[in-house]
């Protein structure tokens, strides 16, 4: 789009970002905060061999964003790789504006190698850990970091501030080239081969070889408070996080303030952020006694749910140590070895189901809670991983000579390679047209699944196991609430499923075992404080239940973050029309936007 054509808000905006400030005309002003991206090649060495990765300005975590509620954020992607590439903000609503969420081929088109892309990063109520990551292949494996969201000026945490506030990025470490792997994957139609390390702020720990020099040291002085901002960055792995002879105070997740609770240990699905309190207290009882030290672990340790499934099980350590302690032993070596935290073990899915259901928002006067009580529309949505029968010129090696799948009632999305769905919906609702646009827009993703049988049993029948693809999409009305229960099934085995959905956050207003009961379950509903997040970790062999009101116009994604899972066709999309008044419609596009 020309300059001269540029639309009314997007001149307003770029106006009013020349001068540092954005205008909103729901919010008033708003601070402006600029960030260049430039994504390239850089090398870096793990587990004792070297290779080349794609960073952000060569970081491996990428640069963190920082910024307030209520800030708009512009970031200047320039690809300077080898390959096509997007960027999402995850867990920011971007309140009329998905033209700037990312995802390659829903609301854009990829950044070319050698072109640029300017996002417009709107923030509206968010405050505390988000996460940014590249939305396109795997690519995330290493193109990620965090969004760190402090209050409005005048404004306070519901909390003491705390002295320090620090990144902490859980992630995987592959040897090989994650593309090629990927690659790999989808033309035999197999499993992803695992990580070969996990990762704390992108190193494994001193555990692993070639490591020690590397790893991640968060210094900290005794009676002091530090923040932890906690996200889990991986594609495949879960993880239980604690740090030896400390407690964790958590007070956040996924931006939104939740009551605080002190624990051990918490739990991260990927794609979700925890914040949490670490108070340095200097001394520990790990080992029956207390006791002076200057160092202890933490670690990361992976949760599998699914026995079929081979995992990365190793367990990722950094160490905390205490500046103010004793004078420090000879450079790179520690007097004894740290204490360790006591995690939970690897198949420990009831300590994950345990520790979210600590989670209440903190429904406060100045942080509420507004749970809707009256449903619009109602889904049920089932979780499978299939398989897609095998061409017959094909030697596929997924289960039974097929292809590995997967589906949300029983649909399994193919996004289109020639266009982004956004734009089709864009164009084709200024012409008031109800064709298809080229077959890219197809509206019938069902409110149910295909068929209604035991999801969770443990001897379902084979014909179960085939799904097809499919680009169908679901259209809301502007302002309806919404409540999707999120149904797991026990297809090619149960496990957990982070689900996440752009452009929202939801009320988790209720979880539990088996299937879902539609005339029990909702009288067990917690209406009065559930958490707010924008991705919910369903659990194995059971079903959670989200809601949330339709007021953000636009092409939305929702889709399972575990990323083998997404690519498989565990996605829909969300359309949700615009509403009657001026702030209630989707922002035209941006200049500049790619061209696919």
């Amino acid at each position: 789009m020309a300059a001269s054509r540029m639309p009314a808000l997007w001149l307003l905006l770029g106006a009013a970002l020349t001068f540092g400030v954005a205008v909103s005309p729901a919010e008033g002003s708003r601070s402006h905060r600029h960030y260049d991206f430039f994504i390239r090649k850089a090398d870096y060495t793990r587990l004792c061999h070297r290779k080349s990765i794609l960073t952000v300005n060569g970081l491996f975590p990428g640069p963190t964003i920082y910024a307030r509620r209520g800030d708009v954020v512009t970031v200047h992607v320039h690809n300077q790789g080898d390959k096509n590439v997007t960027v999402h903000w995850h867990g920011v609503d971007q309140p009329r504006n998905p033209w700037s969420d990312g995802p390659e081929f829903i609301t854009q088109c990829p950044i070319q190698p050698g072109a640029s892309f300017t996002y417009q990063i709107i923030l509206s109520w968010e405050e505390g850990t988000l996460r940014w990551h590249a939305h396109s292949a795997f690519d995330r494996a290493t193109v990620h970091g965090a969004i760190v969201i402090r209050p409005r000026r005048g404004t306070a945490y519901p909390f003491k501030k705390p002295h320090k506030e620090i990144p902490i990025i859980l992630g995987e470490w592959w040897k090989g080239d994650v593309q090629q792997l990927l690659a790999h994957a989808l033309r035999t139609g197999g499993e992803f081969q695992p990580s070969d390390a996990n990762t704390i702020n992108g190193q494994p720990g001193d555990m692993f070889p070639c490591s020690r020099g590397g790893t991640f040291t968060l210094p900290v002085e005794h009676g002091k408070t530090y923040m932890l901002r906690l996200i889990n960055a991986a594609l495949a792995n879960e993880f239980f996080f604690g740090v030896a002879g400390h407690r964790l105070t958590v007070v956040g997740t996924d931006a939104s303030y939740v009551k605080p609770f002190t624990t051990d240990h918490v739990f991260l699905a990927p794609g979700q952020t925890v914040t949490a309190l670490l108070r340095a207290h200097h001394s520990s009882s790990s080992r029956g006694h207390l006791r002076s030290t200057r160092y202890y672990y933490m670690a990361a340790r992976p949760l599998s749910t699914n026995p079929l499934v081979v995992f990365d099980n190793a367990t990722a350590t950094a160490v905390l140590e205490y500046t103010d302690a004793a004078a420090a032993p000879p450079a790179g070596m520690m007097a004894t070895p740290p204490d360790f935290p006591t995690l939970p073990t690897t198949n420990d899915s009831a300590a994950a189901d345990a520790y979210a259901a600590r989670l209440h928002s903190l429904a406060s006067d100045t942080h509420p809670a507004r749970v809707p009580r009256r449903v619009d529309e109602r889904m049920l949505v089932t979780i499978a991983v299939n398989e897609i029968a095998c061409a017959p010129d094909e030697h596929c090696q997924g289960p039974n000579g097929n292809r590995l799948a997967a589906s949300f009632n029983n649909v399994s999305f193919e996004a289109p390679r020639h266009g982004d769905i956004l734009s089709a919906y864009y164009h084709r609702r200024r012409r008031r047209s109800h064709s298809s646009a080229g077959g890219v827009l197809v509206e019938d993703f069902p409110n149910n699944p295909p068929l209604l049988f035991n999801f969770t049993a443990d001897d379902l029948p084979p014909e179960l196991e085939l799904t097809a693809r499919g680009t169908r999409m679901k259209v809301l009305e502007y302002g309806a609430v919404v409540e999707v229960v999120f149904q797991g099934t026990a297809i090619l085995g149960a496990e957990n499923h982070p689900i996440h959905l752009h452009g929202f956050s939801f009320y988790v207003v209720g979880t539990g075992p088996g299937n879902f009961d539609g005339d029990r379950d909702p009288a067990g509903y917690n209406l009065v404080d559930p958490p707010y997040q924008n991705t919910v970790a369903v659990p194995k062999g059971g079903w959670s239940a989200i809601r949330f009101r339709a007021k953000n116009p636009g092409v939305w994604f929702m889709h399972c973050h575990f990323e083998r899972h997404m690519v498989w066709g565990m996605d829909t999309v969300l359309i949700v029309k615009d509403g009657n008044g001026a702030e209630e419609k989707m922002m035209p596009p941006p200049p500049g936007m790619p061209r696919c």
